[in-house]
């Protein structure tokens, strides 16, 4: 229908650790979450797909190719050694990436990613990035050869009416954001993107006091956490006829 509101809600980073597994779950399951965006080089992948096949959890490859925490380590699949730094392990910003990651090393570790959700029996609705693009030109190739949508890809972003990303503000200024934003949203497929995670205490183990990405760690998380799970979220969506969904489902007539 021409007039209708579609919203999808999107939870990143599922499968980097078993507080944002066990957040986007709950999120998924007593909230307003629909699809979740998971990291196949992580160590808790497996036990996100576990997850996803028991919930039926809609699923995007959020394709990795950084790792910006302090003493949360994780490496690539493949052998690029242009991937990683001095302890074998992703590098830290998109920025020190982007100016060292060969096309032909990012190609084959997206690549590995793709795959290792297949090997899983898993289902890949749509794929996307942590972080940034780290190796601008793989992406397009990858989502040609998997088949499947690149949601920030410059032809597939402008199917959206709006995209919004929740989690970098203030705590207590999220939930209203969330109201108004609902509020003013028109016809057609919105994307919102969050940072879901349960209160577990590697959150705040994963960063030295202090650095770059603590707020990224258990505040905007903890915080996001509450807001998709705050029943007037909900009763504001089903109060405007907004009707949430996945990218499986989102632009189907």
């Amino acid at each position: 229908m021409a007039d209708d509101i579609r919203l999808i809600v999107q939870g990143d980073d599922f499968g980097m650790c078993h507080a944002v597994n066990a957040g986007t779950v709950q999120a998924f399951r007593e909230g307003i979450l629909t699809q979740a965006s998971t990291m196949a080089a992580c160590p808790w992948f497996t036990e996100a797909a576990a997850l996803a096949r028991r919930f039926d959890i809609p699923l995007g490859v959020h394709q990795t190719l950084t790792c910006e925490w302090d003493h949360l380590r994780w490496r690539p699949l493949t052998d690029g050694s242009s991937l990683v730094g001095d302890d074998g392990t992703f590098r830290r910003t998109v920025a020190d990436a982007r100016a060292v990651v060969t096309h032909d090393d990012a190609v084959r570790e997206l690549s590995a990613q793709v795959a290792k959700f297949a090997a899983e029996g898993l289902t890949v609705d749509y794929l996307d990035v942590h972080m940034g693009e780290s190796a601008p030109s793989a992406y397009a190739e990858i989502s040609s050869a998997a088949g499947k949508p690149y949601i920030y890809g410059p032809e597939e972003s402008q199917r959206f009416a709006s995209i919004a990303i929740l989690s970098d503000r203030d705590a207590d200024t999220k939930k209203p954001w969330v109201l108004d934003h609902l509020a003013g949203l028109t016809p057609g497929v919105h994307l919102l993107v969050t940072h879901c995670a349960a209160a577990e205490p590697e959150l705040a183990a994963m960063h030295a006091p202090g650095t770059e990405t603590y707020r990224w760690a258990e505040e905007y998380r903890l915080s996001d956490q509450a807001v998709v799970t705050d029943p007037a979220i909900r009763k504001a969506i089903e109060e405007r006829g907004i009707r949430l969904v996945s990218m499986r489902d989102a632009f189907a007539a």
